[in-house]
């Protein structure tokens, strides 16, 4: 009989067992025979090829790896599909910071070529995270990696735009936008990060026209866009200033007429209560210009500076320098009453962390009335349904209140959008797949292709059914969609999965998965965000390096609760990898008491018969532990899994029934009574292995090798324990 070695190795056993699974095709469903003619699918969040592996991609891995895993085993028609966003403003960032260094102008170069070098680093760089899943022993169907730049995911994006430009959903206008003047795209309000950050709250004095000495006092952080006010705003409930509604003003500075008006969306809790209206450079006071007809003066351009349409002296400047000139101008006319120290939160870009500024800017958007109740009405029908519950809130209270998406970008990686131009008169277009062969407007130019690329976001939004072949009739796509389960981190409710929500119930009539896990976000020890940039992130590859990836796994499942937060520890790491040594030596202990026995296969599909009391007992305790295991997976309490499975091995198993086997065994009366007890031994062994399998697959899949079982299929495709 074969044994185990005396010391476990999982840095040759993890990349033997991981080839072996890989050659043998057990990741694909198409060269298994499922039991069940029920499919199970994931979709795995595609990251952007731009990303390298962290903790969180980690965490969210275990935990897709464990379902999938279980429910292989299982019998399920079981899919893990992988794949990579093209990462549009990331990946443009990197690769324009790579031809820099190597002293290439990107704008020089053009379009064409920029493009072709993403593509290269694309193929060198590209898929460095699906790489590192694989040291994980994530057992996605590498044969189906998608990529959201592949020509037919590509047509699924363009259907998607042209079905909802059909709807009437789509439009083009110019509304102000957040802007990014490093990165020179328009963004969404999903993509902004805020930076707490110390400043001033000016008290400015607005002159009251046909009356000496009397003023309005408008409180701002941003004195530089004053010279694109068209108003002072005022609550209607606000009594102070009933007087004055409908007077005229004298703007400052640049000595404009404005006029006092009242609106319900003033805060009066701010400044004065009086605030000043640029409908140019701010989403509310949009909103109010769009109400009273005001009109929309940019003193902002979307490089940070000011504007043409601003007064002569200050074009040009940046927005820094304008605001201290500004301010100067104030002061020395008497006009600034105070001055008091503010801290606000300013909107960064979600990728090079500039400054936002908000500017008018011509984009193509997406109307969310109706998509947005479609997506409200699949969670509170519970036909999706987050875990943990309190989840749902942060859903609804966006979905609620949310804005139309801005689904155009100016970048030059991306999918182009499938719009058409009149080369006479851009206000005339046409949206359409292929290039239409005449312009039907002025029945003579070669019309132009939009140069705007879509969001990111609106792309990703079609993964769970574009990935699987829509909208061709793909077998995959009637096999493996709805998915079952997506898990995912909770900054992208909205970005991502209530876009995911709405786009499949549009396009395809169906929720994209029922269940969605939102799992704790990985913060250090001392409850710091996890950063490689603040020198707080941890790379996992290290860990598996130092614990093994079972040893890393078992840690990270282990911790995972419904709480908001993981405090990150090693200590987790360290007793995953002392249980896997803890059951490498109490297999290779159990193996050491066959020895003496009839040379057998033991039958492990079916409880033997106990003659001891021990033997009862942890019999028992098997089905209850396998009863409880099924359940906790099944409803996604992975910790406590993890956490039943350590209690009944170590301590039910180990400590107390193998020390008592091994004295029966040694002082039974008949060669048949010590069969019996090994032939128990080996069973809870064997299907304790099963048990683990999802958490710890690489041990587990080793141990089950060397065992002697009646089993002819290896570990990841054996059938789960009955209950």
């Amino acid at each position: 009989m074969e044994n185990l070695n005396s010391q476990y190795d999982p840095k040759v056993t993890e990349e033997k067992i991981y080839a072996f699974w890989m050659e043998n095709g057990f990741f694909d469903p198409d060269k298994l025979k499922p039991r069940l003619k029920r499919s199970f699918s994931i979709v795995l969040p595609p990251p952007n090829i731009t990303g390298s592996l962290h903790i969180g991609h980690a965490l969210n891995a275990v935990i897709q790896d464990i379902l999938v895993r279980y429910h292989r085993m299982k019998g399920f028609n079981t899919v893990w599909l992988p794949g990579t966003d093209h990462g549009g403003i990331s990946a443009e960032s990197v690769v324009g910071k790579k031809l820099h260094k190597e002293g290439i102008n990107k704008f020089e170069l053009g379009r064409e070529k920029f493009i072709a070098k993403v593509w290269e680093w694309r193929e060198e760089y590209g898929n460095i995270i699906l790489s590192q899943l694989k040291k994980i022993g994530a057992s996605c169907d590498w044969s189906r990696t998608g990529f959201t730049m592949d020509q037919d995911y590509i047509a699924a994006i363009d259907k998607a735009f042209i079905h909802f430009h059909q709807k009437g959903w789509v439009y083009r206008a110019e509304r102000v936008v957040n802007w990014c003047p490093r990165c020179k795209t328009s963004l969404s309000d999903l993509e902004l990060e805020h930076a707490e950050e110390s400043s001033s709250l000016w008290y400015i004095k607005y002159p009251l026209l046909g009356v000496e000495n009397k003023y309005i006092v408008v409180a701002t952080t941003r004195p530089e866009t004053m010279l694109g006010d068209v108003a002072v705003a005022v609550s209607q409930k606000d009594v102070r200033y009933k007087e004055i509604v409908g007077k005229n003003l004298a703007l400052p500075i640049a000595n404009r007429v404005i006029p006092v008006i009242a609106d319900s969306l003033v805060d009066t809790e701010f400044g004065t209560g009086a605030v000043k209206v640029t409908p140019a450079h701010d989403l509310t006071d949009a909103e109010i210009g769009r109400r009273h007809n005001l009109p929309v003066i940019k003193v902002i351009d979307g490089n940070a500076r000011m504007a043409q349409d601003c007064i002569e002296s200050y074009r040009g400047l940046k927005v820094g320098e304008a605001r201290q000139k500004i301010v100067e101008e104030l002061t020395l006319a008497g006009l600034v009453e105070k001055i008091e120290p503010y801290v606000h939160q300013v909107p960064k870009c979600y990728r090079c962390n500039s400054t936002i500024e908000l500017i008018p800017s011509k984009q193509w958007f997406v109307s969310m009335a109706d998509l947005s109740k479609m997506a409200i009405k699949a969670v509170s029908s519970k036909k999706v349904k987050f875990h943990p519950k309190r989840w749902e809130k942060i859903f609804f209270d966006w979905q609620r209140n949310t804005r139309d998406w801005c689904v155009s970008r100016q970048l030059w990686w991306g999918e182009r959008l499938p719009v058409w131009f009149c080369q006479k008169d851009e206000n005339n277009f046409v949206v359409s797949r292929t290039e239409p062969k005449k312009c039907p407007f002025c029945k003579e130019c070669a019309m132009a292709r939009s140069t705007d690329v879509f969001d990111t976001w609106f792309s990703s939004a079609l993964w769970p059914f574009a990935a699987f072949g829509w909208p061709k009739a793909k077998k995959d796509l009637k096999k493996f969609f709805p998915t079952a389960v997506l898990s995912t981190a909770r900054d992208i409710i909205n970005l991502w999965v209530a876009r995911m929500i709405f786009c499949s119930l549009e396009l395809t009539g169906k929720v994209p998965f029922s269940d969605v896990i939102i799992h704790a976000t990985v913060l250090t020890k001392d409850g710091k965000r996890m950063s490689k940039s603040l020198g707080t992130g941890i790379d996992p590859l290290l860990l598996i390096d130092r614990y093994g990836a079972d040893g890393m796994r078992f840690g990270l499942a282990w911790q995972i609760t419904e709480s908001q937060d993981m405090h990150f520890g090693e200590d987790n790491m360290m007793a995953g990898k002392k249980f896997c040594n803890k059951l490498w030596n109490a297999s290779r202990f159990t193996l050491m008491q066959l020895e003496g026995g009839a040379k057998k296969e033991y039958a492990i599909n079916a409880a033997p018969r106990a003659a001891t009391k021990d033997a009862r007992l942890i019999l028992k305790r098997l089905k209850k532990i396998e009863v409880s295991v099924s359940k906790n997976i099944e409803s996604y309490r992975f910790g406590a899994a993890a956490k039943d499975l350590y209690e009944f091995f170590w301590h039910d198993f180990c400590d107390t029934y193998i020390e008592k086997a091994k004295v029966f065994i040694r002082d039974a009366k008949t060669p048949a009574q010590a069969d019996n007890e090994r032939i128990v031994l080996i069973y809870v062994l064997a299907n304790s292995l099963k048990l683990l399998h999802p958490f710890i697959p690489f041990i587990t899949e080793e141990i089950w090798r060397i065992i002697p079982v009646k089993s002819k299929l290896p570990l990841i495709v054996e059938s789960w324990p009955k209950i």
